[in-house]
């Protein structure tokens, strides 16, 4: 499987790819990489994000999950760099409106963090809710400073409804 990993401000990222489309970004660098045109598409995107050019990826994504997580990713993809959505919003936008908890789960489990955006998920209240990707909250408040949105969130800061 083609991989490769570059170095960013929330830490060393390898991309992964499989027939043409990254299926997988996780935290660490891997010494053995094959590179392939997908993925230095993905590491040049990567890089322009991390230097405040770029807000949403143009990419052909493939992650792993059930039809609801798929559903829930999908949405979260619709909420544009610079903006934040509730688990609530999420919940409704994949069609269980009462299934939060669900969507919690499906932020954790996303296989393409940054790219498929959970760190712009939020709980009720604009409280931070949780972030699985290394440093924790730490790496959520980083990539949503990028954005232009500082956490706490306060009422200065827009939501997006989806």
């Amino acid at each position: 499987m083609p991989q490769i990993s570059i170095n960013s401000p929330v830490g060393p990222l390898t991309i992964f790819e499989f027939d043409g489309v990254i299926v997988a970004l996780d935290w660490g660098f891997v010494e053995e990489m094959e590179t392939s045109p997908v993925l230095e598409d993905a590491k040049a995107q990567l890089a322009d994000y991390f230097a405040g050019k770029r807000g949403d990826f143009d990419l052909p994504l493939a992650p792993d999950g059930t039809d609801f997580q798929k559903a829930v990713w999908e949405a979260m993809c619709k909420i544009p760099a610079g903006k934040t959505a509730t688990y609530k919003d999420l919940a409704t936008a994949a069609g269980s409106p009462k299934a939060f908890q669900s969507v919690g789960t499906a932020c954790g489990l996303n296989p393409i963090p940054i790219i498929i955006p959970c760190h712009r998920v939020l709980a009720s209240g604009d409280k931070p809710g949780g972030y699985s990707g290394d440093g924790g909250l730490e790496t959520k408040r980083a990539l949503l400073k990028i954005e232009g949105v500082d956490l706490p969130l306060g009422d200065d800061q827009g939501s997006f409804d989806l």
